[in-house]
C-alpha cells in the first residue's frame, strides 16, 4: 500500500470494508450500520493489518454530518423549528441536565474529580446526530410531529454542547485542569480574561449574529444563488452549487461565528428550503450525504478497542446503562408529562439512547485540558459504539413495548392535548388528541372499489388531480404532515404513515380497492408494497413507476400490473409530436396530457 496516498487509502479501505461487512449485516436481518461499525474496528488501530489515517477519517465523517444535517434542513423550516419549542427546549435542557448527574455520579464512583465528572457526564447527555436522523429517515419520521420534536431536541442539545465546548477551556483552571495555551489563530477564541460571564455573554452574541445573518442575507442570497444557476441549464454545476452553499455556510458558521458544522449546515438547508428548488438540491446531494454518513461510522469503529470490553468491563456496562437506559427514562418522562401521546414518548426516546460525535469532541477537550482521564475517554467511546449497535434494538424493544403502555393507559378516555404549538398549522391544540390518532392504528377505509395513491409529490399530485377530475374515489397514503393537511383541506381521505407498514396499508382497504398507484420514486420500497397489496388481494391492478429497465423488471417480478419508466414515456410523447407533424407539416404545436390510470 503506497504511503503518499493516505486520503485515498483511507476511503477506498472504509468504503469497500463497509459495503462488504454492510451487506452481510443486511443479508442476515441485522441493521448496515454494524457492517460498517465492524469495518471500522477492522481497519483500527487497534487491531491487526491496515490502518486507515483516523485523522483523516476524521475529517471525512464530519463531512457526513454535515451533509446529512443539510439535508434535514431542506426538509424543516423555521416555522416548523418555532412550533416544537415549547417541548424541545425544556425537554433537551433537563435531559442533559439529568444524564450529566449521572455520568458525574459514576465519575464519583469511580474516584474521578468534579471537572471530569462534569465533562464525562456532558459526553453522555448528548446524542448523535448522524444515528438519531438515519434511524428517522429510514422510519420516515422526519416530516412528523414526532420528527421535528426529535430534531428540535437535537438543535438544543447542539447549542448547548457548542456553548460547552466554548466554556470549558476557560473554567478548566476552576474545575482542577490545565487551560489549554490560546493562540487566537481563530476568530473563534475567546481569551480566559473575558470572565465566565463574558465568554458566555460572546458566544451567546455569535450565536445570535449567525441566526439574523441567515435569516436576513441568507433567505435572500441562497435561493438567488440556486435560481440562477438552474436557469444556466447545467446540472454539474446546480449540483455543485448546492454542495458549496451546504459546506461554505457550515464553515463560515464554525469560523466566524462560533457555530458547530453541523448547526450552520442545518440552517444553510432550512433557508434553502423555502426555494421551489429544494427537492431538487435535495435529491443532488443524497448520494453524497449517504457516503459521508457510512465514512462516519467507519471512523467511530476506528476508535473502539475491543480489549477495552475486558479491562473495562463494569464501568463500561454502567456508561451503557446511563445512555440507554437513563436517557431513555427521561426523556420518556419528560415528553409525558407535557402531555404528548406514548407513541412520542417512546419514539423521542429510541433516538436518544445513544451518543456519538460531540461525544468524542467533549471527550478529546477534556483529556487535553487534563480534566478527564484516559479511561473516561474509553468508557465514552465503548459507550457510543455500544450504544449505536443497540440502537436498531431499542426501536424493536419500543414497539414491543407500545401495545402494554397502550393497554396500561386504556383506561383513561382521552388523552391530553400536548402542551404548546401543535404541528398542524402551527396552532396550539385545543381539542384532546385521541390515543387512536398517534399510538393507535389508524381507521380502516370504508372506501370501496377505490385506487389506493401512495405519494402525493410531484407525479402522485398530478394523478391525483386526474383521478378527482374523473371523480374516481381514491385515498392518499402519505407520511409528510404539510401534504396531509393540504389534503385533508381539500377533502381527499388520507392515511397517515409509510405504506410499507403494515398497519398503515391495511387501513386503505386494499381488500376492497380496486387499484393501486404507486407514485413514490423507491422501487424497493414499492416492491414491499407490492407484495403486501398482491396478498391482500389478488385482483387488484397496480400501477407503479421506475427509472431504469432494472427497476421495472424488479417490480413486474413481484407482481405489477403496469410499470411505467419517466424516460419511455417523454420518448413516446416526442415521437407522437414527431410523427403528427410529419403527417401534417401545417399543423399546431400539440401537448400530450398523460390519460388517468
Amino acid at each position: 500500500m503506497p504511503h503518499d496516498t493516505p486520503l485515498i487509502a483511507t476511503i477506498v479501505a472504509g468504503l469497500g470494508l463497509a459495503f462488504v461487512f454492510g451487506a452481510l449485516a443486511n443479508r442476515f436481518r441485522i441493521p448496515p450500520l454494524v457492517g460498517y461499525l465492524v469495518a471500522g474496528v477492522l481497519v483500527g488501530p487497534n487491531t491487526p493489518g491496515f490502518v486507515a489515517d483516523a485523522s483523516l477519517a476524521n475529517e471525512l465523517a464530519e463531512i457526513g454530518v454535515i451533509l446529512l444535517m443539510f439535508g434535514v434542513g431542506l426538509h424543516f423550516s423555521l416555522k416548523d423549528l418555532l412550533s416544537v419549542r415549547a417541548i424541545a427546549v425544556p425537554g433537551a435542557v433537563v435531559q442533559i441536565g439529568f444524564a450529566t448527574l449521572l455520568g458525574a455520579g459514576l465519575a464519583w464512583l469511580l474516584g474521578w474529580s468534579l471537572g471530569a465528572g462534569l465533562v464525562f457526564g456532558l459526553a453522555l447527555s448528548v446524542a448523535s446526530t448522524v444515528v438519531l436522523l438515519r434511524a428517522m429517515q429510514e422510519r420516515r419520521l422526519i416530516e412528523t410531529e414526532r420528527g421535528r420534536i426529535a430534531v428540535g431536541w437535537l438543535i438544543v442539545e447542539d447549542l448547548a454542547m457548542v456553548l460547552a465546548l466554548v466554556l470549558l477551556p476557560a473554567l478548566a483552571g476552576v474545575l482542577g485542569g490545565q487551560p489549554l495555551v490560546d493562540d487566537h489563530s481563530s476568530l473563534l477564541s475567546l481569551p480566559a480574561s473575558y470572565g465566565i460571564w463574558g465568554v458566555v455573554g460572546m458566544t451567546l452574541a455569535k450565536v445570535a449574529a449567525f441566526v439574523v445573518v441567515m435569516l436576513v442575507v441568507g433567505r435572500r442570497v441562497i435561493p438567488w444563488i440556486l435560481h440562477y444557476v438552474a436557469h444556466t441549464g447545467s446540472r454539474e454545476l446546480f449540483r455543485l452549487a448546492v454542495l458549496a452553499i451546504a459546506l461554505g455556510v457550515a464553515f463560515g458558521a464554525a469560523k466566524l461565528f462560533g457555530v458547530s458544522l453541523a448547526l450552520g449546515a442545518f440552517f444553510a438547508g432550512m433557508i434553502m428550503s423555502e426555494s421551489e428548488l429544494s427537492h431538487r438540491a435535495a435529491e443532488e446531494s443524497l448520494p453524497l450525504r449517504d457516503a459521508f454518513s457510512v465514512l462516519f461510522f467507519v471512523s467511530v469503529g476506528m476508535l473502539f478497542d475491543p480489549l477495552s470490553l475486558v479491562s473495562n468491563g463494569l464501568p463500561i456496562l454502567a456508561t451503557l446503562a446511563i445512555i440507554v437506559i437513563g436517557k431513555s427514562l427521561a426523556a420518556f418522562v419528560i415528553v409525558i408529562a407535557f402531555r404528548y401521546p406514548i407513541a412520542t414518548a417512546l419514539m423521542i426516546s429510541a433516538s436518544l439512547a445513544q451518543i456519538g460525535e460531540f461525544s468524542f469532541i467533549l471527550a478529546e477537550l477534556g483529556v487535553g485540558l487534563k480534566l478527564l482521564p484516559d479511561q473516561g475517554r474509553d468508557l465514552i467511546l465503548a459507550g457510543a459504539i455500544l450504544s449505536i449497535l443497540l440502537n436498531p434494538l431499542m426501536f424493536l424493544v419500543v414497539d414491543r413495548m407500545k401495545p402494554w403502555l397502550e393497554r396500561r393507559s386504556a383506561n383513561s378516555p382521552e388523552e391530553a392535548s400536548p402542551i404548546g404549538p401543535a404541528t398542524e398549522r402551527g396552532q396550539v391544540a385545543s381539542a384532546p388528541a385521541t390515543s387512536e390518532k398517534e399510538d393507535g392504528p389508524p381507521p380502516k377505509s370504508t372506501l370501496t372499489g377505490h385506487s389506493i395513491l401512495i405519494g402525493y409529490g410531484r407525479v402522485g399530485s398530478l394523478v391525483g388531480a386526474a383521478l378527482k377530475e374523473a371523480a374516481l374515489p381514491f385515498l392518499v397514503i402519505e407520511d409528510a404532515d404539510k401534504t396531509l393537511a393540504k389534503l385533508k383541506a381539500d377533502g381527499i381521505e388520507t392515511v397517515a404513515g409509510n405504506a410499507a407498514n403494515a398497519e398503515v396499508f391495511s387501513a386503505a382497504n386494499p381488500e376492497g380497492a380496486k387499484r393501486l398507484i404507486l407514485a413514490i420514486p423507491n422501487a424497493f420500497e414499492a416492491g414491499q408494497v407490492v407484495l403486501r397489496a398482491r396478498a391482500a388481494n389478488p385482483a387488484i391492478n397496480i400501477i407503479a413507476r421506475a427509472h431504469s429497465d432494472a427497476e421495472v423488471e424488479h417490480l413486474k417480478g413481484l407482481g405489477a400490473d403496469t410499470v411505467i419508466m419517466g424516460e419511455s414515456e417523454i420518448a413516446r410523447g416526442i415521437v407522437e409530436v414527431v410523427t403528427a407533424k410529419a403527417t401534417d407539416p401545417a399543423g399546431s404545436a400539440m401537448e400530450i396530457k398523460p390519460q388517468p390510470a
